[in-house]
C-alpha cells in the first residue's frame, strides 16, 4: 500500500497518523497539478493524502477548495473531505483522535492556514520550523529521504529531539544562514503595486532559499502576493498566489482565480503554470485581478 501525499508538513503528518494505523510500503511525494492532470499512476489499494482526488485510489483525504481541476468525486468515496484548516486535521479525526498527535496536528494546523504571528516567521519554534524545513518552496533542495526520515523521527520523539537529529539540525542552519541573502533576493526582486507585492524571480539561477512568508513582513501594505518563477527546464512558468498572513483584508478567492489558468488551490493560496509564451500577459491579468477585487 503506497501513501501518496505532498512534502510539506501537512503531508508529513498525514503520513505519520496514517503509518500508525496502515502498513504503507512506499510513499510517494507528489505536486498537486500532476494529480489533476493526471500524471500519477494511481492503484485501488493506495491512500491520497492533501492532494486532488483521483478516482482510482482507495482512500482520500483533502482539505482544499475543489475546483475543476481539482475534480469532484463522482459520487461516494471512501476517506474524507471538507474545507478545514489541514488535511491532516481530517487524517486524525478519521482515525480516532490519537492524543499522541494533538500538538502535532495543532501546529500543522496553524502552518497550512498560515495563522502565524510575527515570531513564526522570524523566529520559528518546534513543529513550524520543521515545516519550514520539509517545505519545498522554502527551497533548501531535494527532500524524498528527508522527508521518510522524518516521519519515523516525529512518530517516535518529541519534537525537540527531532530537531536535533543532524538532518534536521543541518537544514535548521542553511535556512538560517541564507536569512540575509534571501531578504536581499526579496528586495531586489519585489515591487509593491497597490495592494499586490509581486516578487519575479525568473532571473534567478537556482531559487534562494528562504521563509515564503518572510515578503509580508518587508511589505506589509501588500494584502496579498504573487511570486513566480521558472517551473522545471523552464517549460512553464509557476505563478503563485497568496492572501498576506498578516493583513487580512484581501477578498479574492485565490484558488477559484488560479483555477482559471489550469491551476487551483483553496481560498487563501493557490498556484498555476503558465506556458512561458502567454506568461507575462497572464501574469499581468492576474495582478490586474487581484487589484481590481482588493
Amino acid at each position: 500500500m503506497r501513501l501518496i501525499t505532498r512534502g510539506d508538513l501537512d503531508g508529513l503528518a498525514c503520513a505519520v497518523i496514517i503509518t500508525h494505523h496502515e502498513k504503507i510500503s512506499e510513499f510517494l511525494l507528489v505536486h498537486p497539478q500532476d494529480v489533476s492532470d493526471r500524471k500519477i499512476d494511481v492503484h485501488n489499494d493506495d491512500i491520497i493524502a492533501n492532494l486532488p482526488y483521483h478516482p482510482d485510489c482507495g482512500l482520500w483525504f483533502d482539505h482544499h477548495l475543489l475546483t475543476s481541476p481539482n475534480r469532484r468525486p463522482a459520487g461516494a468515496f471512501k476517506g474524507r473531505y471538507e474545507q478545514a484548516p489541514s488535511a491532516a486535521l481530517l487524517v486524525w479525526e478519521h482515525f480516532g483522535k490519537d492524543p499522541r498527535f494533538a500538538s502535532l496536528v495543532e501546529e500543522t494546523n496553524r502552518l497550512d492556514s498560515a495563522q502565524l504571528t510575527e515570531d513564526d516567521v522570524l523566529r520559528p519554534q518546534d513543529y513550524i520550523l520543521l515545516g519550514y524545513t520539509i517545505d519545498s518552496r522554502t527551497g533548501l533542495g531535494a527532500f524524498e529521504v528527508y522527508f521518510r526520515q522524518c516521519v519515523e523521527w516525529v512518530k517516535t520523539l518529541p519534537i525537540a529531539e527531532v530537531l536535533e537529529q543532524p538532518m534536521v539540525a543541518d537544514r535548521v542552519q542553511r535556512l538560517q544562514k541564507e536569512d540575509r541573502n534571501f531578504r536581499q533576493a526579496l528586495l531586489e526582486s519585489s515591487r509593491l503595486d497597490g495592494n499586490v507585492v509581486f516578487t519575479d524571480f525568473r532571473s534567478e539561477v537556482l531559487l534562494p532559499i528562504g521563509n515564503r512568508f518572510l515578503v509580508y513582513t518587508l511589505f506589509p501594505k501588500a494584502n496579498v502576493s504573487v511570486r513566480v518563477h521558472w517551473g522545471p527546464d523552464r517549460e512553464f512558468v509557476v505563478v503563485a498566489v497568496a492572501h498576506s498572513i498578516f493583513d487580512r483584508t484581501c477578498k479574492t478567492a485565490v484558488g477559484e482565480l488560479m483555477a482559471q489558468y489550469g491551476g487551483g488551490g483553496h481560498r487563501g493560496a493557490g498556484s498555476a503554470p503558465i506556458p512561458t509564451s502567454e506568461a507575462d500577459d497572464k501574469i499581468a491579468e492576474i495582478v490586474a485581478a487581484l487589484k481590481s477585487v482588493g
